[in-house]
């Protein structure tokens, strides 16, 4: 093979890894903006200031034989999600977080976003407020949609292989748009 005509190939396969990049940052545009800005925000959310994530609080003690069994903190969660927020919203738990170490218990309610921290030993309400953080994690990877939709995770799932499959695109057509250039003029040398 001739160097007039290696160079020539480099230069068709560069054009080539050029279109694919264009083509996908333009299809792709918004989803990488989405993502980006929402990968932000999940990364100060402990240093958002009760912005995006409430603190933890402290509860009374961290001695698990003096909390309260997990089902009466269950109850008191829920009687304070209907007393002190809104009778209407959903009981549901997404999830109960047991943070022995600062004497409490968090309850994430699902769909609302709200929690609930108790302490643990006497079932207190020691902070109630807003998940936002729970909601930029679900538009940050599509289960907001899933949500939405009632799909059970397929939008996410899609969504996941689609950005990931991109961003590896972009990562080898971007080098190649990067390298290609430099190979070139180095064999022209």
């Amino acid at each position: 093979m001739t160097g007039q005509h290696k160079r020539k190939q480099q230069a068709k396969l560069l054009r080539q890894f050029r279109s694919v990049h264009r083509a996908m940052g333009a299809l792709l545009f918004v989803f990488f903006f989405v993502i980006s800005v929402s990968g932000l925000l999940l990364g100060i959310k402990k240093n958002s200031g009760d912005l995006l994530l409430p603190k933890t609080q402290k509860g009374t003690t961290t001695d698990l034989t003096q909390w309260l069994p997990l089902e009466d903190l269950k109850e008191q969660a829920i009687q304070v999600l209907h007393d002190s927020v809104s009778a209407d919203l959903s009981t549901k738990l997404d999830r109960i977080d047991v943070r022995n170490e600062k004497g409490i218990v968090k309850f994430i309610f699902d769909g609302h976003y709200c929690g609930i921290q108790l302490d643990g030993a006497t079932g207190n309400v020691l902070h109630i407020g807003k998940r936002r953080s729970d909601v930029i994690e679900n538009i940050h990877d599509g289960s907001i949609l899933d949500n939405y939709l009632g799909t059970g995770g397929y939008i996410k799932l899609v969504y996941t292989l689609v950005m990931s499959i991109a961003l590896l695109l972009f990562t080898i057509t971007g080098f190649w748009l990067w390298y290609g250039p430099k190979r070139m003029r180095k064999g022209r040398n």
